[in-house]
């Protein structure tokens, strides 16, 4: 199912390939494999992996010491690193707020963040959704208050994937409470280590630590680390929102999962013929093909509208839609596939060392991926957010 590629896009993904077989570790390819959830220093060794080779900023312009590619490119190393169980890049530092840092960041801030998250010297995480504020982001209520060279914040911020690991966060805060909603937001850099922040652990359906609650009592940023004006921070926000959701399409996660499901699907046998041959299931899992395919071409429609810079458009959102939905139908079909054998479920060996028999393996996976993915409609922005911006913007309803 793959799209067409021209011979220079060709040499490219065998290059990609090549760089993957000689420098992915195995240990991390094989938990990945295996649906094992990571380690800070497994995300960390990967990144310096990448970091050395130049291709750990695969959508910054060279200007900034990203690799330069173009859409197809970026398409086809992310293609390549699915199929080869390659972990996902942590998309905090390197794809959400680096490219706010680059349009709206002042180039003091740009020479100083930018290089350390190419080298892996911050790991960011995201300060934006409230226990008030979620799907009506616009809502929050986390204040900063001027104090001088300082402003003073104070609220609470919830679902900060991957927090506990962090060493900075931006994050979105009210400093102008008497104006509307949206006009009244700044942007702001926290170091994770100034006094008064406090991350506390969510703990997930499937048993993992992936997410936090952050609390923010009195804690003092610098002026300087505002991005952009004050009451810019919405402006900012949504163009952080339109990445964000562009990458939670997953279109190469996606792609493995349904190869994997469609070698579960003929392997394993249904009254004597294998399920793949089952029409009602072969019909489910052929349109989720279909689909992906659609999926595949809009998307490098989208990072191509990009490609110079601009912000990708409200399309992003039928990305995250669909992107969203796509994975969540894969998870349920293998699920489904595997049938009773899906029920155990082994924490333990999806958080630690612990070994079990492939097909045991693949079981505990499919469970905690089944519920884990029930997450990939609500994040990014609901669903149902997302198709009300779809009729607004597209079709102007």
């Amino acid at each position: 199912m793959n799209l067409t590629f021209s011979p220079e896009e060709q040499a490219f993904r065998e290059q990609v390939r090549r760089f993957l077989a000689d420098a992915l570790p195995s240990d991390i390819s094989e938990r990945v494999r295996q649906g094992r959830h990571l380690r800070a220093d497994d995300h960390l060794r990967w990144q310096s992996i990448l970091s050395e080779q130049g291709w750990l900023a695969s959508n910054w312009p060279k200007e900034f010491g990203g690799p330069g590619w173009g859409p197809v490119q970026r398409h086809i190393f992310d293609e390549e690193c699915a199929a080869a169980h390659a972990p996902t890049v942590v998309p905090f530092g390197v794809n959400m707020v680096a490219p706010v840092i680059m349009k709206f960041g002042s180039v003091e801030q740009q020479q100083h963040y930018l290089p350390r998250i190419l080298s892996n010297q911050d790991w960011w995480c995201q300060g934006y959704s409230e226990p008030g504020a979620g799907s009506d982001l616009a809502g929050l209520n986390t204040r900063a208050v001027r104090d001088g060279d300082h402003y003073i914040v104070n609220g609470q911020k919830t679902w900060t994937t991957l927090g506990q690991h962090a060493n900075m966060l931006f994050c979105l805060v009210r400093t102008d409470p008497a104006a509307k909603k949206q006009a009244g937001i700044s942007f702001l850099l926290i170091d994770m280590q100034t006094p008064g922040i406090t991350v506390r652990p969510i703990i997930t359906l499937d048993g993992a630590h992936e997410v936090n609650e952050i609390f923010l009592d009195n804690v003092r940023v610098p002026v300087e680390n505002r991005v952009g004006e004050e009451g810019q921070g919405w402006t900012c926000a949504k163009f952080l929102l339109t990445h964000e959701r562009t990458g939670i399409a997953g279109l190469g996660h996606a792609k493995q999962a349904l190869r994997h499901l469609k070698s579960l699907a003929s392997r394993i046998q249904h009254r004597g013929k294998p399920l793949l041959e089952l029409p009602s299931f072969r019909q489910r899992v052929v349109k989720a093909e279909l689909e992906l395919m659609a999926l595949e071409v809009t998307n490098l429609r989208v990072i191509a509208a990009a490609r110079d810079g601009g912000v990708p458009g409200a399309e992003s959102s039928l990305l995250k839609v669909r992107g969203s939905e796509l994975r969540q139908e894969l998870s349920e079909l293998t699920r489904r596939a595997l049938g009773p054998a899906a029920l155990p479920f082994f924490p333990d060996f999806l958080h630690g060392d612990d070994s079990l028999d492939d097909e045991r393996a693949q079981s505990a996976a499919a469970s905690a991926q089944y519920f884990n993915r029930r997450k990939l409609s609500i994040y990014g922005g609901a669903n149902e957010i997302q198709k009300s911006i779809v009729a607004k913007t597209i079709l102007n309803m």
